[in-house]
């Protein structure tokens, strides 16, 4: 049953990767990478625009989700998940280097149907942990 669940939460995070990458070819980013993971941190999707590379972490919802008793996806980015983010962070501009600004930024996507990927909400929170470097 358990192994059903994690399955279940892969595709609802694979779902919401997808259409936070959608938001952000709609808002002038070109997406790098997706899923870059290495031993100790994973960055969900790497993406750049003229003046920016973003590092962004996507937390997904489904509609049916209470908010109200189990706080918003954004929250989920705890300390220990924000540490982890950065070491991949580190980690990825010393393997790729860029000489643009690097940025954090959590995308929040809020299902409507997680049959046919629809979102009902997206929420983005640029430099959500404030200067990167």
């Amino acid at each position: 049953m358990a192994e059903n669940s994690a399955k279940s939460n892969r595709s609802l995070g694979r779902a919401g990767e997808s259409i936070a990458c959608d938001y952000l070819i709609k808002n002038g980013f070109q997406i790098i990478k997706k899923n870059y993971t290495i031993r100790g941190g994973e960055i969900d999707i790497v993406a750049e625009n003229e003046k920016y590379i973003i590092f962004v972490e996507v937390k997904t919802r489904s509609a049916g989700y209470s908010i109200e008793k189990y706080g918003r996806g954004a929250s989920a980015v705890n300390s220990a998940k924000k540490e982890h983010l950065l070491f991949a962070v580190k980690s990825y501009l010393r393997t790729f280097p860029s000489e643009k600004k690097p940025r954090i930024d959590v995308i929040e996507i809020t299902l409507e149907n997680f049959d046919g990927c629809v979102a009902s909400k997206i929420s983005h929170y640029p430099n959500a942990f404030g200067d990167s470097r």
